[in-house]
């Protein structure tokens, strides 16, 4: 009776152990999900701030060229209005 109860015993902690490896390598592999999933939010937050910094620089490029052209009266440079020195030229 002591032998099958030993036995009984023994195949129940064999079966926790690899339940427990078991359940150490899932953790183990979703952690490692997890950070990866960080750092490409990190990632994505970087990006986002970019493309934030980059609107408002092309936001207020086009907003002073508006106001230029608008209360300025001023005109884009043409190549037929642009006049070129060179040296030596009289």
């Amino acid at each position: 009776m002591t032998g099958k109860l030993t036995i009984i015993l023994t195949a129940l902690l064999v079966i926790s152990a690899l339940s427990l490896v078991n359940a150490r390598y899932q953790a183990r592999h979703l952690f490692i999900e997890l950070e990866r999933y960080q750092a490409q939010a990190r990632q994505l937050d970087i990006d986002w701030s970019q493309l934030q910094l980059d609107q408002s620089t092309l936001g207020k490029n086009e907003r002073i060229e508006q106001i230029a052209r608008t209360d300025l009266d001023m005109t884009p440079l043409t190549p037929a209005r642009t006049q070129y020195l060179t040296e030596g030229a009289k």
